[in-house]
């Protein structure tokens, strides 16, 4: 029987997956995998599996928010993932990572609205050890600037009449704001997954409303760069879960 939202086939999905937003970065992302084959195409969600250096893993898209995104996790999670990256964009808090930094989230402050239903205030949204660690190494492998920190998720991408606390949490030594990875993380510690998440700085986060434009070259190759470190990352923990020493 085929997942509800994602329209997949559980038996397809194997346990290792990288999500994104968009669901033409999952074709990208898919077109670097052997025997890549496309099994839904469903709303916002978008999913493939294939190889990657012998590891068989699932790509899918998630789309746009914490709400849409956690469906995408909870039905992976359902089907038998058990190691999901994200991959994906985030506007940066902090000067010493500009546009076409990459960034490794190893928490997410909880600004968002869905993990408020999920589980109570203190809960924390961690990513796992293991897979940041992953993810950090091979991202500084392949050069250009790399952080590792925490990370903010925030419902709001334009602003309205209140202010978002961005320099509040810049000042706390946040380093970039994006809109899905606490989701993520919550929904992997209540499920049982191990996760993590990379991404592409695009821009100050503070200049979205004014001067907001990801579609830029130095944008594009960051972003390539973390679909490449997400890949090896997966790789590395396979090899590791194979050996017995994930």
């Amino acid at each position: 029987m085929k997942l509800p939202v994602l329209r997949v086939d559980p038996d397809d999905i194997p346990a290792y997956a990288i999500v994104c937003g968009d669901p033409f970065r999952a074709e990208n992302i898919a077109g670097r995998l052997e025997d890549a084959r496309e099994l839904a195409f469903a709303r916002e969600y978008r999913t493939f599996v294939g190889r990657y250096d012998g590891v068989e893993l699932a790509v899918a898209s998630h789309g746009v928010g914490s709400p849409g995104a956690a469906v995408c996790f909870e039905e992976l999670a359902r089907a038998g993932v058990r190691t999901i990256i994200r991959v994906g964009t985030a506007g940066s808090l902090s000067p010493a990572y500009p546009a076409g930094s990459l960034i490794v989230s190893t928490a997410a402050v909880r600004e968002d609205g869905l993990t408020k239903q999920l589980v109570p205030p203190g809960f924390p949204a961690v990513a796992d050890s293991a897979v940041t660690e992953a993810l950090y190494r091979e991202a500084a492998a392949l050069g250009g600037r790399v952080g590792k920190g925490i990370t903010a998720t925030f419902d709001a991408f334009y602003t309205g009449v209140v202010e978002l606390p961005h320099a509040v949490y810049a000042k706390a030594g946040v380093l970039a704001v994006e809109m899905e990875i606490a989701a993520l993380y919550v929904i992997a510690a209540l499920r049982g997954m191990r996760a993590g998440a990379i991404v592409a700085l695009d821009g100050d986060a503070d200049t979205v409303d004014e001067a907001y434009n990801p579609h830029r070259d130095i944008v594009a190759e960051a972003v390539e760069r973390g679909i490449g470190a997400a890949l090896r990352a997966v790789a590395s923990l396979a090899r590791a879960d194979a050996s017995g020493a994930g």
